[in-house]
């Protein structure tokens, strides 16, 4: 069995051709989306972050939304760039967010991916210290935010308050207990994935990774997943960690779907740079008639040694199509392969 659910980057576009041609109208059925899927039996509605760019960018207004709307689907992000984020600020509204969906929050964060301006975090404010880069800020920024979440006072508290306080130093609210077991962490080397077990925190790997060995990319990211769940039996946890794993996967049952994405092309894995001297492997998508699709996934170690699977949609599509999207994985592909 896995948990099967969505990834939305929420692009929109004012194009003519686009179903989703403001960001009103991608928070909106982003939420619609999230609605249609928990309704379907998904068990996730999960969204990127990118700063900007025509895409969803705040997302603790849109899962506190979505939690409000929903009763059962997990809400999560895939990733928030902790580059930008005040961890402090951030974990009152994770908190709070968190306590409208009834504790449902999957919140997965990393150091971010290639920027669409250089340098963005620097106009919100922070920048790396002295002889530190900016992936070592966000590491940073996140550990601060992962002890925060505990829920331990830390602040001195005035002797002259406005409201009368508990005894003791004070915590950050509002604090929902559990989130800090909710906290994953989006890891594109196999070095970032066991530094995210060392401190407890689950596993995102996506559609991207760096290229660690030429191996083709299932490959190279099973072989991370099975670094990480390692490192994370060796520092001792006490909860069992998990895993999820992006894919591009389309199971052609009509015309449309067809005429979508049916091009017959070869699909496989694609090797580049996406920063300066980091060479990246970007994983194949798979696209066929259900039963082709289910002999292709069938050997992806990948998906096979996680427990999370979200499926990328093309949102601009529209929620119906890509509600039916959802259900043609649900119903005709995942339980061939015992994951339903």
């Amino acid at each position: 069995m896995k948990k099967i659910g969505f990834l939305s980057f929420g692009h929109w576009s004012p194009s003519a051709q686009s179903g989703t041609r403001s960001a009103g109208d991608a928070l909106l059925q982003s939420i619609d989306l999230a609605v249609a899927a928990e309704e379907l039996g998904a068990d996730g509605a999960y969204f990127r972050v990118h700063h900007f760019a025509r895409q969803l960018a705040s997302p603790f207004p849109l899962l506190a939304a979505a939690g409000a709307k929903t009763k059962k689907i997990e809400l999560g992000t895939a990733v928030i760039d902790m580059r930008y984020e005040n961890p402090l600020y951030m974990a009152e509204d994770a908190g709070a967010a968190d306590l409208i969906s009834g504790g449902r929050l999957q919140l997965g964060i990393s150091r971010g991916s290639p920027e669409q301006v250089v340098d963005g975090y620097r106009y919100f404010g922070y920048a790396p210290a002295d002889g530190k880069t900016d992936a070592d800020m966000a590491r940073d920024q996140t550990e601060v935010f992962l002890e925060v979440l505990k829920g331990n006072g830390f602040a001195e508290p005035s002797p002259r308050p406005m409201f009368p306080n508990p005894p003791g130093k004070l915590r950050l609210e509002p604090h929902s207990p559990g989130l800090r077991e909710r906290i994953w962490w989006g890891a594109a080397s196999d070095a970032t994935a066991i530094w995210a077990a060392k401190l407890g925190m689950n596993l995102q790997s996506s559609t991207l990774k760096f290229d660690e060995s030429g191996k083709p990319f299932h490959i190279q990211q099973a072989e991370q997943i099975r670094a990480y769940r390692t490192a994370w039996k060796q520092a001792g946890h006490a909860h069992e960690p998990r895993v999820s794993v992006s894919r591009s996967i389309f199971a052609l049952v009509n015309d449309l779907d067809r005429a979508y994405f049916g091009t017959g092309r070869a699909e496989e894995d694609q090797f580049g740079y996406i920063e300066p001297e980091k060479r990246a492997v970007f994983g194949r998508g798979y696209t066929a008639e259900p039963e082709a699709l289910i002999k292709m996934l069938a050997e992806d170690q990948a998906i096979a040694e996680a427990d999370t699977l979200l499926l990328t949609v093309p949102n601009q599509l529209g929620v119906e199509y890509n509600a039916h999207v959802i259900e043609s994985i649900l119903t005709l592909v995942a339980p061939a392969l015992s994951w339903r």
